[in-house]
C-alpha cells in the first residue's frame, strides 16, 4: 500500500460543461468521486482529499500561446451562440463556447498541476485528478472536447521544477495528440499512446512513424490498434511495448491519462475492452511507477462516454489501485440510487463486466493486426533507445 495518496477534487469542476447535448458531461466525474466515497476509498488512512488551485496565466502559456489564452478569456466573457464558430477551434460541435470557459478550464489545468506538485514535493506518492486528461488541446486551438491541455501543462510544470525525465502513458481510445505535439522535439518526455487507429477514429493521427524529431526521435511512441481489440489482445500489446520502453527511459515521474472510452459499450469508439483490462492496467501502471519512477505517479482521467455504467466504475478501480484499497463485488446501493437520481437508466450491479465474445474469425484477425502493429511500433523506436 502506498502510504500517501491524494484525490484532487473540487465540486467546481462541474463548471467544465459544454451543455446538455454534449457527450462530455461533468456528471460522469461527479459520480466517479461519489463512487470512490461510497466504497470508502477516500476514508483510507493513507488517502487525503486535496482542493486544487487554478492554473495561472503564466502556467497556461507554458503550453498555449498568449493569443490563444486571450481568445479563450475573451470568448468566455461574451458567449452568444455556443456554436458561433469563434475561431481558435471554439464554437464547433466538439468544442462549443460556454460562459466561464476560461476559468473552468484553468481550474482543471490547475488541478493537474496541484497533483504534480504534491507528487514532486514528496507530499504524496500518487495523486489522481479525475477531471483532467484533456489531451487534445493544441498550442493555439481547442480540439476534441479540450480547451487547455492539462496533462501537458502538468508535465511542463514538472520539467520546470526539476524533473529531468517524464514518462507519459495514454490509454484513452483516442490518440494523445496534443501532449505528443507539445513535446515532439523534447527528449526529456517519453509519450506512449495506445489507441484505436487513426484510420477509423478522431484525431486521425498516432501512427508508428510519429516518433519525435531531432534529439527526441524515438521518444514518441504510438500503438495503433484495430477496431474490436479485446481485453487479452490489448493487454498483450501493452505488455509488449510499454514496460520495456519505460524501464529503459528511467523517468523521474510517471504521468498517465486513463481514458476509459476503450470500453466495448462506449458510443464514440470501436474497441472491445471490459473492466478486466482496467484492473490489469491499474496494476501494471502502479508497478511501473514504483519500479521506474520511485513511486511518483500523477494520474488524470480522460475520455469515457458511458457516463453512468462505465466511467465511475473504471476510475474507481484505478483509484482503488492507487490507494492500495479494494472495491466490493457489488456496486453500493446508495451509489446506484444516486446515479439513478442523476439520470442513469440501466446500470450494472457489479464492478466487473462479462467478457465480450467475438466471432472466431474476427478474434484471429484482431490478434494478427495487433501483433503487426506492435511489431512496427517497436521496430520504429527501439533502435533509438539503443543509442541512449
Amino acid at each position: 500500500m502506498s502510504d500517501r495518496v491524494a484525490l484532487v477534487w473540487d465540486d467546481a469542476f462541474e463548471a467544465y460543461d459544454f451543455g446538455p447535448q454534449h457527450p462530455l458531461k461533468p456528471i460522469r466525474v461527479v459520480l466517479t468521486v461519489a463512487l470512490v466515497r461510497a466504497c470508502g476509498l477516500d476514508a483510507l488512512p493513507n488517502v487525503s482529499s486535496v482542493i486544487p488551485r487554478s492554473a495561472t496565466r503564466a502556467e497556461l502559456e507554458t503550453i498555449h500561446s498568449p493569443e490563444y489564452v486571450d481568445a479563450v478569456e475573451r470568448i468566455s466573457q461574451n458567449v452568444g451562440d455556443p456554436y458561433g464558430n469563434y475561431g481558435w477551434g471554439i464554437g464547433t460541435g466538439d468544442d462549443p463556447a460556454f460562459a466561464g470557459m476560461h476559468d473552468a478550464s484553468a481550474r482543471v489545468a490547475g488541478a493537474s498541476i496541484t497533483a504534480a506538485d504534491a507528487v514532486w514535493s514528496n507530499t504524496v506518492e500518487h495523486a489522481f485528478n479525475p477531471a483532467g486528461g484533456l489531451h487534445h488541446a493544441m498550442r493555439d486551438h481547442a480540439s476534441g472536447f479540450c480547451i487547455y491541455n492539462d496533462p501537458a501543462i502538468a508535465i511542463r510544470w514538472l520539467l520546470d521544477h526539476g524533473a529531468s525525465r517524464v514518462a507519459y502513458i495514454d490509454v484513452d481510445v483516442h490518440h494523445g495528440d496534443g501532449v505528443q505535439a507539445a513535446f515532439y522535439d523534447d527528449p526529456r518526455v517519453l509519450t506512449i499512446s495506445l489507441h484505436e487507429s487513426g484510420h477509423f477514429l478522431f484525431p486521425g493521427t498516432g501512427f508508428p512513424d510519429e516518433v519525435g524529431s531531432g534529439d527526441a526521435a524515438g521518444t514518441k511512441v504510438n500503438v495503433s490498434l484495430p477496431p474490436y481489440t479485446y481485453d487479452e489482445a490489448y493487454c498483450e500489446a501493452f505488455e509488449r511495448v510499454v514496460p520495456g520502453l519505460v524501464e529503459g527511459f528511467k523517468p523521474d515521474v510517471l504521468v498517465t491519462q486513463l481514458g476509459c472510452d476503450t470500453h466495448a459499450t462506449d458510443p464514440l469508439a470501436h474497441l472491445a475492452l471490459t473492466t478486466k483490462t482496467y484492473r490489469y492496467l491499474a496494476r501494471a501502471l502502479h508497478d511501473l511507477a514504483h519500479s521506474t519512477a520511485g513511486g511518483r505517479w500523477v494520474a488524470t482521467g480522460g475520455g469515457g462516454y458511458q457516463i453512468y455504467a462505465v466511467v465511475p466504475r473504471a476510475w474507481t478501480i484505478y483509484f482503488a489501485e492507487l490507494a492500495g484499497g479494494s472495491v466490493p463485488a457489488e456496486l453500493p446501493p446508495e451509489w446506484i440510487e444516486r446515479a439513478r437520481s442523476e439520470g442513469a437508466r440501466e446500470l450494472p450491479d457489479s464492478f466487473d463486466d462479462h467478457g465480450v465474445i467475438l466471432p472466431p474469425g474476427r478474434r484471429a484477425e484482431v490478434d494478427e493486426r495487433v501483433m503487426l502493429e506492435t511489431k512496427e511500433t517497436l521496430d520504429r523506436v527501439v533502435p533509438y533507445f539503443g543509442r541512449r
